[in-house]
C-alpha cells in the first residue's frame, strides 16, 4: 500500500470510531480527535507498527479518551 492510501484508511478507522463515539452520546468527536488520542503516545516511542496503530484506535475506549481530552485542555494543547 502506498502511504497515502495507508493514511486514508487509517482515517477511516478513525471516522468509524468517532462514529461509535457518537452513538453513545459524544456528539462532538471527530476523526481528527481520535487520532490525536491515540497517536499521542506514540509521540515518545515512534510510530508503532501497522498492527499496534489499527489495535490502538479499534481499542480506544471512552475514559482513556476523556483523560485525553481533560490532560489536553489542562495543558493548553486543546480547546
Amino acid at each position: 500500500m502506498r502511504n497515502d492510501e495507508l493514511n486514508g484508511e487509517i482515517f477511516t478507522l478513525c471516522e468509524s470510531k468517532a462514529e461509535e463515539f457518537r452513538l453513545i452520546g459524544y456528539e462532538q468527536v471527530t476523526a481528527q480527535d481520535i487520532w490525536d488520542c491515540v497517536s499521542d503516545k506514540y509521540a515518545k516511542h515512534g510510530e508503532p507498527p501497522l498492527h499496534q496503530l489499527v489495535n490502538d484506535i479499534l481499542s480506544l475506549k471512552t475514559p482513556k479518551f476523556m483523560n485525553f481530552l481533560t490532560m489536553s485542555a489542562y495543558k493548553g494543547t486543546r480547546f
